[in-house]
């Protein structure tokens, strides 16, 4: 069939895998199969009430106008506060913005400064998004790996070997999404010393998952680790996770200004302002009680807990602990080479993971869709009646195999 062609910027690239499972789960769901989804990293709590409330009463105002491109003052005094509340850090309002929702702070970011052939370091396993946002504008990933032998953090030598004249970016995911890896602040500065020796690299610091750590971790701003770096870094965070916030679209960063300015020239031209209620809603849970974070964190180690416990329990499965995010990543190498009792050979862990959604209808995305194999990436935000119930059935199928 001949026609009109589509850009080549999008030969080959794929759909998200953790949104491709989630599709396939809701299919077989539609079919009235009983299905657990373990596939998207989503909070299962309610948005704070005062958050609701501010929202409502900003509609009420007739706040629902056309907003300023890169966040309203209310807002972006709000994140202001954070940071420097939270992380040690002070911006001033030209060196904030906000987006919809994280992934279009990577976008703008991206689109703002990658020409083809540009090299983006991004250490594996990795949130699925950040290499294929880079192919889209001809960049390059390179995945030095964060090895579960290390808690999946990131060793500063690995990231020195990736480092060549062609790159442009590092990206920083601590606490990580897929793994709940955290890097120390020993670590952190470690890597602060291999990009002293790159000053024309800029760092993107993704620390959407900070405040979610447990037992005796702390988490550590990388711009607060490495001050003399702050005109290359952008730090950046949003209302998803920390505040069960998905659905309302809201992302920010903070960083140098000229980027900034770019960012926000790649915004204007794309989607331009952000729902001015949910603006509104962002800044009442941002400067509202934190209570509700302490209390999730709670949840999550809780969950993370009978996680590993039952992970570890199943033979051929191997699984460190998490120190942060609400994820785990087992191995399943153990696993390999045998068969289903619906006859499907287990070569890969893509295999793995779609005989245990289509077989045992438990929805999970293989470690390989992350960068890092055989693994598979559960999310503990659910409850823990269908966490041990999809660990149960984990266990069933895994005994099953011949």
């Amino acid at each position: 069939m001949t026609g009109p062609t589509l850009a080549h910027r999008l030969d080959g690239l794929p759909a998200p895998a953790t949104i491709e499972m989630s599709r396939q789960a809701r299919a077989l769901k539609a079919q009235g199969h009983d299905i657990i989804s373990l596939a998207l990293g989503e909070p299962d709590f309610a948005t704070p009430e005062d958050a609701v409330e501010a929202a409502h009463q900003a509609a009420l105002r007739g706040e629902t106008k056309y907003p300023p491109v890169d966040g309203t003052p209310a807002l972006k005094a709000a994140i202001a506060r954070k940071f420097e509340r939270d992380n040690g850090l002070t911006f001033a309002p030209d060196e904030l913005m906000v987006s919809n929702g994280g992934k279009q702070v990577i976008f703008n970011a991206f689109m703002a400064t990658i020409d083809p052939g540009d090299e983006v370091v991004v250490p594996a396993p990795y949130w699925v998004s950040y290499p294929l946002i880079a192919r889209m504008f001809g960049g390059v990933p390179v995945h030095p790996v964060c090895d579960e032998a290390d808690g999946f953090s990131l060793r500063p030598e690995r990231l020195a070997a990736a480092m060549t004249p062609r790159t442009k970016w590092v990206v920083l995911n601590f606490p990580n999404n897929p793994t709940g890896g955290l890097c120390s602040e020993s670590d952190l500065r470690g890597i602060a010393e291999v990009l002293r020796k790159w000053p024309d690299v800029w760092i993107l610091s993704d620390e959407i998952y900070e405040h979610l750590v447990f037992d005796e971790h702390r988490f550590a701003s990388f711009a607060a680790i490495a001050p003399d770096l702050r005109n290359r870094i952008v730090t950046m965070n949003g209302m998803a996770k920390a505040y069960a916030m998905t659905g309302w679209r809201v992302g920010f960063a903070g960083g140098p200004k000229r980027l900034i300015a770019a960012m926000r020239s790649v915004q204007s031209n794309a989607t331009s302002g952000i729902c001015t209620v949910a603006q509104a809603a962002a800044a009442a849970a941002l400067d509202g009680p934190q209570d509700m974070i302490r209390d999730m964190v709670t949840t999550y180690e809780r969950r993370r807990n009978l996680m590993v416990q039952a992970l570890r329990d199943i033979p051929g499965l191997s699984c460190a602990i998490p120190a942060g995010a609400f994820y785990v990543y087992p191995g399943v190498t153990g696993c390999l080479g045998k068969t289903t009792p619906a006859g499907r050979k287990l070569v890969t862990d893509t295999d793995f993971a779609m005989a245990f959604l289509e077989e045992a209808y438990v929805a999970t995305v293989p470690g390989s869709a992350f960068g890092l194999a055989p693994y598979l990436r559960l999310s503990c935000a659910t409850s823990n009646t269908l966490l041990i119930e999809a660990c149960q059935r984990l266990r069933h199928f895994v005994a099953s195999l011949a």
